[in-house]
């Protein structure tokens, strides 16, 4: 599903959550108001019931809106350094395992550095090199970026 979806259909649950809150407050107000054993009087027209419930509705609408929003800023405010430190940790986790391929290959490349130049396994010394020196740079690098943040 989108994220445009998801939103959307978020909304719109917040909408319909919204207006049943409001027609409940109202319907609850009007019981308060009444007294207990009294008959009830003259009920007011449709039109007018409908008008105070959809503003009401919209009331409702408008402070969850608000509520949300503060509630998200507050979550977002209290995650902010953990998300800091997640990454900085993420970083250095990183750094670590592109460095096992260094140290996994540096025997291979010890036991063949003599055949660095020209050599039966010459080909073999200048791959294991590259490899080496792709994940040192890569290792470094993250090391470096977490430092930095």
């Amino acid at each position: 599903m989108k994220p445009h979806s998801i939103g959307r259909t978020l909304g719109i649950g917040l909408r319909v959550a919204g207006r049943i809150a409001g027609q409940r407050a109202v319907a609850g107000a009007q019981d308060a108001a009444a007294p207990g054993g009294a008959a009830p009087g003259p009920a007011p027209n449709q039109a007018a019931q409908s008008r105070a419930a959809a503003q009401n509705a919209a009331t409702a609408g408008r402070v969850a809106g608000v509520t949300t929003r503060a509630v998200a800023r507050g979550v977002g405010g209290f995650l902010r350094p953990f998300g800091r430190v997640g990454g900085i940790l993420w970083l250095e986790v990183m750094g670590v395992f592109f460095f096992l391929p260094v140290v996994v290959f540096a025997p291979t490349l010890w036991r063949i550095r003599t055949s660095w130049m020209r050599g039966p396994e010459h080909s073999t010394f200048l791959i294991t090199a590259g490899i080496m020196v792709l994940f040192f740079y890569l290792s470094l690098n993250s090391f470096w970026r977490a430092r930095k943040k």
